[in-house]
């Protein structure tokens, strides 16, 4: 059984992948210092509580489990915090990467998948994205994302360090058994924001409607979370079996504004309660993904891009899990 590290398994995304690690056959190591991770979410492999900063327990770690691989999640993650704190993003993000880069290399670790974002590519006015649109990021986050991928390149051509970066857009939905599901603190995602909204007496923002869009509101390619862990998985099958570095586009191919969401929660017996506001300086009207590129390197494509299929899960893992669970 090979043994695999993975940062940030502790949250969202990154518990997802451990889970469907273990059903594949693998050991995941989670490595993480739960700022916001949930330790309950760790149910498939150990834990080390640690930061990335700390370069010798890294090493320990590598020495201790002797992983073929890493998977890294770990990171600073939301946009406005970015824009307000960018030297946090920038501390925590890059800082943090290089000292799992300079673990890796001296552990002779050689293979990375790499959790990415489709804001590197900033404000692109196209239908779909794919990979070889420029990618000019317009906030610290993504801007410290695309400093991570531009080194791992670099470490690449100097055949140190393998790498996939997966740039994901919209993770959405559940875990389809709800051990797990989407819990942040504080929660800034459309979809489980809607939700609550309809559990607590919250009122969702709907943050524009006066984009060039059907209905106005803003677009977005929503990929349900099982089919993130499942192209992790391929993707860390595919450089353990000697392909190249590469960057790949994750999402469905499929759009969904905010209004659409809010009727398809409707559809599915939510009812969202909601007030108009203004649009956050720099959004996007429309950001699709195109994952051809992610079919023809790694057999990937969404299995489930149905949108009111993606917020059952997420519906039946908030309401099971009492709406929305303090953190633990």
């Amino acid at each position: 059984m090979k043994t695999v590290l993975v940062t940030g398994g502790a949250g969202y995304i990154g518990s997802h992948t451990c889970k469907k690690l273990y059903k594949t056959g693998y050991k995941p190591i989670v490595f993480d210092n739960l700022s916001t991770g949930h330790k309950k979410f760790v149910k498939w492999g150990e834990l080390v509580v640690g930061d990335l900063h700390n370069t010798s327990l890294l090493l320990d770690t590598f020495e201790k489990y002797n992983p073929s691989a890493v998977i890294h999640f770990a990171a600073s993650a939301y946009v406005g915090e970015s824009i307000t704190d960018p030297f946090k993003y920038y501390r925590n993000n890059v800082g943090g990467s290089l000292s799992l880069f300079e673990a890796m290399r001296s552990s002779k670790v050689r293979n990375i998948v790499f959790s990415s974002t489709c804001a590197t590519y900033g404000v692109p006015n196209l239908d779909k994205i794919d990979e070889l649109v420029p990618q000019e990021p317009i906030n610290p986050y993504g801007s410290s994302k695309l400093m991570i991928e531009r080194i791992l390149r670099d470490l690449s051509i100097r055949d140190e360090i393998k790498s996939i970066s997966l740039r994901y857009f919209n993770a959405a939905g559940a875990d389809r058994d709800c051990e797990i599901g989407e819990l942040h603190d504080p929660e800034t995602h459309l979809i489980p924001l809607a939700i609550q909204s309809a559990f607590n007496g919250s009122r969702l923002k709907v943050l524009g409607t006066d984009f060039p869009t059907k209905d106005g509101s803003a677009v977005r390619d929503y990929i349900h979370v099982e089919d993130l862990a499942d192209a992790h998985i391929k993707a860390l099958k595919y450089l353990l079996n000697g392909g190249d570095s590469d960057s790949i586009n994750l999402g469905t191919g499929t759009g969904t504004s905010v209004f659409e969401i809010i009727a398809a929660l409707k559809e599915i017996g939510v009812e969202v309660v909601y007030d108009e506001s203004n649009r956050r300086i720099g959004d996007p009207a429309y950001l699709v993904a195109d994952s051809s590129r992610a079919k023809l390197i790694l057999n990937w494509e969404s299995k489930y891009s149905d949108i009111k299929d993606i917020l059952k899960t997420a519906l039946l893992w908030h309401r099971k899990n009492d709406k929305f669970n303090s953190k633990e």
